[in-house]
């Protein structure tokens, strides 16, 4: 019997296994779900010889189970309302098709109904296995999967198998260990296959694990397969030992290169941690570089000689972005004749905290950061994010970091970071270059002064003087020449001699390098040394006379020449500057500064041309030419032409030669300056540059008769300027690159020097000047060097040393002893020449 039901709520009704008749006989049926909803009910135990009423009454007795059993779902929920009235099919006609069902043939019918009835199910199986998959008898019919059984082509199968080895190839490229272990395993399938193949064709005559251990044997020495007696053992015996061999040479060309890569890595320095402690690491590679560790080597070696060395050789780690290879080769050459720090080199990035914390930064006893760019916007930001990635490293607070910048807005900026002892050196190559070329002799007293084999600036702490007043230390120290004291971090060049010494304050002093365990002078010594000093003159100290005191200022007063209230111009103290032209060949982006420079020492109606093969426009791009409205002194004209053309500069030299009228007569300087994008190159390249520009225009010059007051070229390398100025006498080099990288290391030595030099080199501060010594004499005088210094002391200066036939001399010694000093000699003192002169005697004597 079938009963069909449309799709409709609920998808099934749950009726007994079983179907009891009133006899008490019982017969099992089954429903089952297949194609459209159809309902199949199965009637097992039905015989073909069964009478037409007995399955009447079957039927009848179904019909009224069935009848009960939809009363009681529709009794459970009032939606059941809305499944009957969807019937179809009426119920009383099951009994007919029962009846017809019985008087066809039984067997063959049941056997056609189960095939129907397995084929429908399986097509429906998936979709009855999803939630109310027959409600809807479109959602019923099922979709048949369009499955390609076809045998692939063989491009697939090759690509699939070029897949597998790519993979697997990546596997080994990335991790070494799944070689070794692929070795292993084919090393082991070997020997089992092998120890197999032998106790099988040797009849099971030897143990199975002599056999193995057989093919272990024929596999490690190629040897054990000699003694095999049979074909096959021979064989199979050749076959192992053949494995073997690749097997070894294998395992030994992946331990080779496992090795060497991880030796590369060494050798790149990227990746191994510094285990070093009190050394110094150098950021950066510039043409600053040799002459830094030129200088570290000389302070290692002073500190050995006088005892506070702690190691044999000072270790210095240069870490750069650069390849470990380039770095290796750049060390090599600048420590070649140095036998005092040993150098070692590392590759890292210069913005990344890795990087320093692999390096041992906290650990270090400085750190210093060189620029790397031209541009210097480029070099103050890169400056910047290397000191923020060293923020970053743990207890980094007590060690001193350099770092050299552009401008002086960025020292400010990196003097605010907290957590790190930040001592921003301002690079002033250019201002320095054009004080250097306007006193002849400057250059090599700021040499000197940066040589630790030499007299340098000290800056010592000298807590048990306290209470000594600082006259006293002037004249108490006559090894040394006493500058200024360094108070709450600034220095102070002209304190008042009645200023008391506090245990705080520092001592500025240039004498030889003061170390850690030398001996310090005690104040009874200070006392005697300075009744030495002042014995001509003991009436001087005597406070109960001041009538004494003023008696012979007054006499030193008559002998030196006062300076103005107002200096206007640096390179006079009583008027206004000299009137020059100036040529300038060459340009980099700081030319700004160094016209603002010369406009400060020249005076009205200067002129200055610069003559480069620039444009004008990357001129206005790389640097503020804004500023030329602001000259009060000097007037700019710029050229385009290669200054090393011949005609070119030869034109350019016979223009400004004739630009004055034919009665005046106005010096004329040739300048070369380096472009210093070649500083972070070639070296070498600059100096050949600035040498056969100077010498061409020395040539031209002499051809036509031209006089030249100065001729000045700026050269990196000490040796070849030392060369030109050998053969051409009047051409003076100026090394402001090598200065400037003495500046750094010495302050890498003693950091509060910093602000020391910053004063110095700074246009606003305190400078060095060679001064003509009849500011301070009279024609016929012999005044000692204690003498001169207290007479410059009145002009508000502090005499260093003197120059006396073209030989300079710093901290003379002894001091009390009369100097035969000519009126064309010269007085080096440090002055500020702009601002008010601040030391006012009495209204008797006006200053």
């Amino acid at each position: 019997m079938i009963l069909q039901i449309h799709s409709g709520p609920p998808p099934w009704i749950r009726v007994p296994n079983r179907v009891h008749f009133s006899k008490g006989g019982a017969i099992p049926w089954k429903f089952c779900w297949i194609r459209e909803s159809s309902l199949f009910m199965r009637i097992d135990g039905l015989g073909g010889g069964k009478s037409v009423s007995h399955a009447q009454k079957v039927a009848i007795q179904f019909e009224a189970v069935y009848s009960d059993g939809l009363d009681n779902a529709k009794a459970r929920t009032d939606d059941y309302q809305v499944y009957q009235d969807e019937i179809t099919r009426p119920l009383p006609i099951a009994p007919f098709l029962l009846l017809r069902l019985i008087q066809l043939n039984m067997p063959s019918s049941l056997v056609s109904m189960f095939r129907n009835l397995h084929h429908s199910t399986i097509q429906t199986f998936g979709t009855c296995s999803v939630p109310f998959a027959c409600i809807s008898n479109s959602a019923n019919n099922p979709v048949p999967l369009k499955l390609d059984v076809s045998f692939p082509a063989i491009q697939d199968i090759r690509w699939n198998f070029s897949r597998l080895f790519y993979l697997f190839d990546l596997q080994l490229e990335r991790n070494i260990t799944v070689s070794i272990i692929v070795l292993a395993v084919a090393c082991f399938s070997f020997v089992v296959i092998g120890g197999v193949l032998f106790f099988k064709f040797r009849d099971k005559s030897q143990p199975l694990e002599e056999c193995f251990w057989e093919a272990w044997a024929c596999l490690i020495s190629s040897s054990t397969h000699l003694r095999q007696k049979t074909r096959f053992e021979r064989v199979l015996g050749f076959l192992l030992a053949m494995w073997g061999i690749l097997f070894y040479s294998r395992l030994l060309s992946t331990m080779t290169e496992q090795f060497r890569n991880n030796m590369a890595k060494i050798r790149e320095g990227a990746q191994v941690q510094v285990l070093e402690d009190g050394h110094i690491i150098v950021c950066g590679v510039n043409s600053h570089l040799p002459f830094i560790l030129k200088q570290l080597n000389k302070y290692h070696e002073v500190a050995i000689r006088l005892g506070t060395a702690n190691a044999r050789r000072q270790r210095i780690l240069l870490l750069s972005d650069l390849p470990r290879k380039q770095l290796d080769k750049i060390a090599e050459d600048s420590t070649k004749d140095l036998r005092h720090i040993d150098v070692i080199t590392k590759s890292g990035s210069l913005s990344m905290t890795k990087s320093f914390e692999r390096a041992a930064a906290n650990k270090a006893r400085s750190v210093i950061i060189l620029p790397t760019k031209p541009d210097r916007h480029e070099v103050d930001s890169d400056a910047f994010l290397s000191v923020l990635a060293l923020q970053a490293v743990p207890k980094m607070g007590s060690v001193p970091t350099i770092v050299e910048v552009s401008d002086s807005s960025t020292c400010e900026l990196l003097k605010s970071i907290t957590g790190l002892k930040v001592e921003p050196v301002e690079n002033v190559a250019s201002k320095l270059f054009v004080q250097c070329s306007r006193q002849k002799g400057l250059i090599k007293i700021y040499r000197h002064l940066l040589n630790y084999r030499k007299n340098v600036f000290n800056l010592v702490s000298f807590p048990h003087l306290a209470g000594a007043r600082y006259w006293q230390l002037r004249q108490g120290f006559q090894e040394v020449v006493i500058c200024g004291l360094y108070r709450n971090g600034k220095i102070n060049f002209h304190p008042n001699d009645e200023e008391v010494l506090q245990e705080t304050d520092k001592v500025l002093f240039i004498g030889p390098y003061y170390g850690r365990k030398k001996q310090p002078p005690s104040s009874n010594a200070i006392e005697a040394e300075s009744a030495k000093a002042g014995k001509l003159e003991d009436s001087e100290r005597n406070f109960e006379c001041p009538e004494n005191i003023l008696e012979l200022t007054k006499k030193r007063l008559q002998c030196i020449v006062m300076r103005p209230l107002k200096a206007q111009s640096k390179a006079s103290d009583v008027g206004l500057g000299p009137k020059e032209r100036i040529l300038l060949l060459g340009w980099r982006s700081d030319v700004a500064e160094m016209i603002k420079e010369y406009d400060n020492y020249l005076g009205p109606g200067s002129c200055l041309e610069i003559l480069s093969n620039v444009p004008l426009s990357e001129r206005e791009r790389t640097s503020d030419l804004s500023v030329q409205g602001k000259l009060k002194n000097v007037q700019v004209s710029h050229r385009v032409g290669n200054p090393m053309d011949y005609n070119t500069l030869k034109e350019a030299i016979l223009r400004i030669h004739a630009s004055v009228k034919k009665n005046e007569d106005v010096p004329l300087s040739i300048v070369v300056i380096s472009d210093r994008s070649w500083f972070l190159k070639d070296p070498s390249g600059v100096d050949k540059q600035s040498a056969y520009s100077i010498l061409l225009a020395e040539n031209i010059c002499n051809k036509y008769g031209i006089k030249v007051q100065h001729l000045v070229a700026e050269i990196v390398d000490s040796k070849l300027g030392k060369q030109i100025a050998s053969i051409k006498p009047n051409i003076t080099y100026i090394a402001t690159e090598e200065v400037m990288s003495r500046v750094t290391a010495q302050i890498v030595e003693n950091n509060q020097l910093n602000g020391v030099w910053n004063d110095i080199l700074n246009a606003e501060g305190d400078e060095i000047y060679v001064k003509d010594v009849s500011l301070y004499m009279k024609e016929g005088e012999n005044p000692s060097f204690f003498e001169l210094s207290e007479r410059a002391r009145l002009r508000q200066e502090v005499a260093i040393g003197y120059i006396k036939n073209n030989k300079q001399v710093i901290n003379p010694r002894p001091k009390s002893e009369p100097l035969s000093l000519e009126m064309s000699d010269s007085l080096i003192v440090i002055s500020e020449l702009e601002g008010e002169q601040p030391f006012v005697l009495s209204s008797e004597f006006p200053v």
